[in-house]
């Protein structure tokens, strides 16, 4: 059996959410992963050093018996953030980053960034600190077309914040189209990317494929087929500045397959699977480690794993769901057949 072997790698965009969710969802990413970035927009958002704390001690909580895996946490940017509570969090030992979600963007996201003239003093206390922004990278203008929105974020939002503050680290998180992926590897070391899973197999196309596929939606939403293979050519290109975020937000089947469906895409449980399927079809799996193991460690300064893990080509179906109490989630690529598998470790 053809095997592949990598340093354990890290997931660098997850959402766990809280409650029955997370201790449901938790073990599948801890499963494969040793750290995560742990989104922080939850139904109250994370937007103090000791809410991020209490958050942090329910995810370890919901983790099975003897897991090393280790959530590093995230503040919910917003109007009011203090360079006070920057310094706290730059000081905690446990936050990553702090996140922008521009107002109205995607789920949980109401409290959420209205204006950067207001959020400028958070922003120098980050450059000041070394906390690195995390950034959802669209705009929320209703004149805007939804396709074209992360475009617009770059010439609008982003190019000026990051010349008001050379010196922050920034992650344009679940990067979509072929503009971002320029505007990172042209940019300075201290921007760089995650690219999901979703992004990286599927146009927006596949939203449509045989009837509309409320589980392929999500957002910042699926691109052209052109977007997508500038995603891929980046992700296998071997460039330090893209690295692994699968964004994996679980949603229950019902408030997908609905009138108003939620945004999102599980794949914790199959990340790294997709992944390997799309490296393989470039010819580029020795590539994959420095994605998915190298670049999102030196990028935020944190020491690389030293264990490893190992993926078996084979031939197997994806589970249709995977049960939440009363309720099911439906991952991406439920019932398909992927040719790579994550051994036990």
């Amino acid at each position: 059996m053809l095997t592949l072997t990598l340093t354990r790698p890290d997931d660098w965009h997850v959402h766990l959410r809280d409650g029955a969710m997370l201790r449901a969802v938790a073990p599948a990413t801890a499963r494969v992963f040793g750290r995560a970035i742990v989104m922080p927009n939850l139904a109250v958002p994370v937007t103090t050093v000791a809410l991020a704390a209490a958050y942090r001690e329910r995810v370890m909580s919901a983790l099975p018996d003897g897991s090393r895996f280790a959530p590093l946490m995230t503040l919910y940017l917003t109007d009011q953030t203090s360079a006070g509570e920057i310094a706290l969090a730059a000081r905690s030992g446990f936050i990553a980053g702090v996140k922008f979600y521009p107002a109205g963007a995607t789920t949980h996201s109401a409290s959420g960034v209205t204006s950067v003239e207001r959020i400028k003093p958070a922003l120098a206390a980050m450059e000041r600190y070394a906390v690195p922004l995390l950034v959802h990278g669209e705009v929320t203008d209703p004149d805007v077309d939804v396709f074209d929105r992360e475009r617009v974020f770059l010439e609008r939002v982003l190019a000026p914040l990051i010349a008001a503050f050379p010196a922050l680290k920034v992650v344009l998180e679940h990067v979509t189209t072929e503009d971002g992926v320029r505007f990172v590897a042209s940019g300075p070391d201290t921007i760089a990317a995650t690219i999901t899973p979703q992004h990286l197999m599927y146009s927006r196309n596949a939203l449509f494929a045989g009837g509309l596929r409320p589980h392929r939606y999500c957002l910042p939403v699926l691109k052209r087929e052109r977007h997508r293979q500038a995603l891929v050519g980046a992700a296998t290109s071997g460039s330090t500045k893209f690295f692994l975020g699968t964004d994996s937000a679980p949603h229950p089947a019902r408030g997908k397959e609905a009138a108003c469906g939620c945004a999102g895409c599980y794949t914790a449980p199959i990340a790294l699977e997709l992944y390997a399927e799309v490296f393989a079809s470039r010819d580029a799996l020795d590539k994959l480690e420095g994605f998915a193991s190298f670049n999102g460690p030196d990028f935020y300064g944190l020491p690389r794993n030293t264990e490893r893990i190992s993926l078996a080509r084979d031939t197997w179906s994806v589970p249709e769901s995977y049960a939440v109490g009363d309720d099911v989630l439906v991952p991406l690529n439920a019932g398909e057949t992927l040719h790579w598998r994550v051994l036990e470790s």
